[in-house]
C-alpha cells in the first residue's frame, strides 16, 4: 500500500490509511527486473553503444498497457537527477512512463554538435565534431525500433539533453520534430559555431507549424559572465563580448521562440539565478517535466475528495479527463493509473461510501482487466461487505492472472471465514 498512499497524498487526500494496509496485503512484489542496463551496435556509428531502462513501478510484462518513453542523454551522468524528479512526481504530475538513458561517453561532442568547426572560442579544436546528424540517424533508425519492440512503448517520447546535448534537443525540435512530441533543452550550448543553429531556428520558427510540440528551456545564470561581475541579466545583452555569448544565444533563442504565437509551439523557459552549468540538470528536470505534462495534471481533486460528490459527478469527471489525456497522448488513455484507481476506492471505503468505492474498484478493472492487483483491491471490497463469495472469485482471478501463492494463501483464509 505504500504506493498507493503516496499517491493519494499528493492530490490532498485526507484519509490515513492504516486500516488499508491491512485490507490490501496481497499486492505481491516485482518478480522481475525493472532496470535494466543494455548494449546496441549501431550500423551508423559503428561502434556499441550503451543505455539503460527504467520501467515503471507498474510494470508487468504479461499487461497490455503500453508507457511514453522519456530518452535522456548523458544518460549514466545525469540518471540520478532524472529518476529523483520522476520517482517524486508520476502520479499527480505524470504519467508512468518509461525512461532512457543513452550513453554519450565514446565520442561527445562528436555526437552532439551540429556542425563541424575548427576553432572553439579562440582555440583550436582538435576534436571530431558535426556529428548530430549521424546521432540522431542512430537514434530514430536504430535506438527507438529497438526500444519499441522491445517494450511496450507508446509514440509519445520526450527527449532531455543537457549544455552539448541540449544544442542537440533543439536541433531535434527544429530538423526531426516527427521523432518527439517533449523537449527539454537545459543550458544549451546555442553559441556553437557562431549561432548558426539559432539562426536556423529562427527561420524555421518563423515559416514552420509546430503545433503539438512543447519546448522548455532554462539558463544557469550564477555566472553569466566568467570575470565580470557587473554583468546581469538586466545588461547582459548589450554585452557584445564572446564571455556573455554562451548565455545570450539561449535568451536570444528562447525569447524570440516565446514571441513566435503562429508557429504552434508551446514553449517556456527559465533563468536559474542561484545554479551554475552543471547544477542546473535537476531543477530543470523538474520544472520541465511539470511544464510539459500541465495537461496531464488530475483536475478537480476536490471533488474526488469531496463525500458530497455523487457517483453520476465521479463518472463525469473521469471521462472528462480520460478525453483530455487521450486528446493529448494522440490514442486511448486511461482517466486515472491503477494506483489512484485503487486509492479513492479505499478512501471511500474508510468513509464509509460503498457505492462509490465500488465504482472506482470495478473502473480500475475495466482500464486494467490484467493487473492482478486490482481483483485484489475488487477482492478488499467485497470482503468489507461481507461478501466473501465475490471475494473469492475476485482473489481466484487474481491467482489465475498472477499465479502467485500469496492469492492462494487468500483463497483459504477467506473459505474459513
Amino acid at each position: 500500500m505504500n504506493t498507493i498512499l503516496k499517491i493519494v497524498l499528493t492530490i490532498g487526500l485526507f484519509i490515513v490509511f492504516q486500516e488499508i494496509s491491512a485490507q490490501s496485503k496481497l499486492i505481491p512484489s516485482s518478480e522481475f527486473e525493472t532496470e535494466i542496463i543494455d548494449t546496441l551496435y549501431s550500423e551508423t556509428l559503428k561502434e556499441y553503444r550503451e543505455f539503460w531502462v527504467k520501467l515503471p513501478e507498474n510494470y508487468n510484462p504479461n499487461s497490455s498497457v503500453k508507457y511514453p518513453v522519456v530518452y535522456l542523454l548523458d544518460g549514466f551522468s545525469l540518471k540520478e537527477n532524472l529518476e529523483e524528479v520522476y520517482d517524486n512526481y508520476w502520479g499527480h504530475y505524470l504519467p508512468h512512463m518509461i525512461l532512457i538513458g543513452i550513453s554519450n561517453k565514446t565520442d561527445r561532442i562528436r555526437d552532439l554538435t551540429t556542425s563541424q568547426i575548427k576553432m572553439r572560442r579562440g582555440q583550436a579544436m582538435d576534436k571530431e565534431t558535426g556529428g548530430a546528424e549521424n546521432f540522431t540517424q542512430f537514434i530514430e533508425k536504430e535506438l527507438i525500433p529497438y526500444i519499441d519492440n522491445k517494450y511496450p512503448t507508446t509514440p509519445y517520447r520526450t527527449l532531455i539533453g543537457h549544455s552539448y546535448a541540449g544544442l542537440f534537443t533543439v536541433n531535434m525540435l527544429i530538423n526531426h520534430k516527427h521523432l518527439f512530441q517533449n523537449y527539454i533543452a537545459i543550458d544549451p550550448s546555442l553559441d556553437w559555431d557562431n549561432q548558426k543553429l539559432l539562426k536556423e531556428a529562427k527561420e524555421k520558427l518563423r515559416s514552420e507549424n509546430y503545433e503539438g510540440k512543447s519546448l522548455y528551456v532554462s539558463l544557469a545564470a550564477e555566472q553569466l559572465h566568467m570575470w565580470d561581475e557587473e554583468i546581469t541579466m538586466e545588461n547582459i545583452m548589450d554585452d557584445s563580448s564572446e564571455f556573455t555569448l554562451f548565455a545570450r544565444s539561449i535568451i536570444d533563442f528562447s525569447t524570440f521562440a516565446t514571441s513566435q504565437k503562429q508557429s504552434g509551439l508551446n514553449v517556456s523557459w527559465k533563468v536559474y539565478n542561484e545554479d551554475l552549468h552543471g547544477t542546473v540538470p535537476l531543477p530543470t528536470m523538474r520544472d520541465g517535466l511539470i511544464f510539459l505534462f500541465k495537461w496531464y495534471q488530475f483536475k478537480s481533486p476536490q471533488k474526488y475528495n469531496n463525500p458530497e460528490s455523487t457517483v453520476e459527478e465521479l463518472v463525469k469527471l473521469l471521462e472528462k479527463q480520460e478525453e483530455i489525456y487521450s486528446t493529448h497522448f494522440g490514442y486511448p488513455f486511461p482517466p486515472m493509473i491503477e494506483e489512484l484507481f485503487s486509492g479513492y476506492g479505499y478512501m471511500n471505503l474508510q468513509m464509509g461510501q460503498p457505492e462509490k468505492a465500488f465504482m472506482f474498484f470495478k473502473t480500475n478493472i475495466d482500464y486494467y482487466p490484467n493487473r492482478a492487483s486490482a481483483y485484489n483491491s475488487m477482492a478488499d471490497y467485497y470482503e468489507a461487505q461481507g461478501d466473501f463469495t465475490n471475494a473469492i472469485k475476485q482473489v481466484k482471478k487474481a491467482f489465475e492472472i498472477s499465479g502467485d501463492d500469496l492469492y492462494k494463501k487468500r483463497i483459504e483464509e477467506l473459505k474459513g471465514k
